[in-house]
C-alpha cells in the first residue's frame, strides 16, 4: 500500500489514519499491541507519530490486513523473521511508489 503523506517531522493521528484509510482508534489499537510504534506525546495527550512511526506502522498494516496474519501472528512475524520480511516489504513499496508515480504520469498525458 502506497501512503502519499507530506515530509514532516512528525504527523497527527488524523492524518495518519486518513492516509492508511483506517478509523483513529485502529491505530490507538496498534500502538498498544505493538511495541514499536511509540508516537510521542504532548502534555494533551495528542500522539505525534515520526517517519519511523509510520514505516512500522505500513509495515503492521502489510502483515494485518494485506496478507491477513493475526495479531498474535504479526507480533511474532516482526520478533522472529523481521530483517528477510523488511527487505522485502521495501522492495515492495518502493515499486508501488514507482507505479503511483507512473501512473501519475501517464493521467498528465
Amino acid at each position: 500500500m502506497h501512503i502519499d503523506l507530506p515530509e514532516k517531522r512528525y504527523y497527527g493521528i488524523g492524518e495518519v489514519a486518513k492516509a492508511f484509510g483506517v478509523n483513529t482508534s485502529l491505530i490507538r489499537f496498534w500502538e498498544k499491541e505493538f511495541d514499536v510504534i511509540k508516537p510521542k506525546k504532548n502534555a494533551k495527550g495528542n500522539r505525534k507519530f515520526t517517519p519511523e512511526d509510520i514505516k512500522n506502522l505500513q509495515f503492521i498494516y502489510h502483515l494485518v490486513k494485506e496478507r491477513g496474519f493475526t495479531l498474535e501472528g504479526a507480533k511474532t512475524h516482526l520478533k522472529e523473521g523481521k530483517k528477510q520480511t523488511l527487505n522485502n516489504f521495501e522492495i515492495i513499496s518502493k515499486l508501488e511508489g514507482i507505479k503511483a508515480q507512473l501512473i501519475k504520469i501517464k493521467s498528465q498525458l
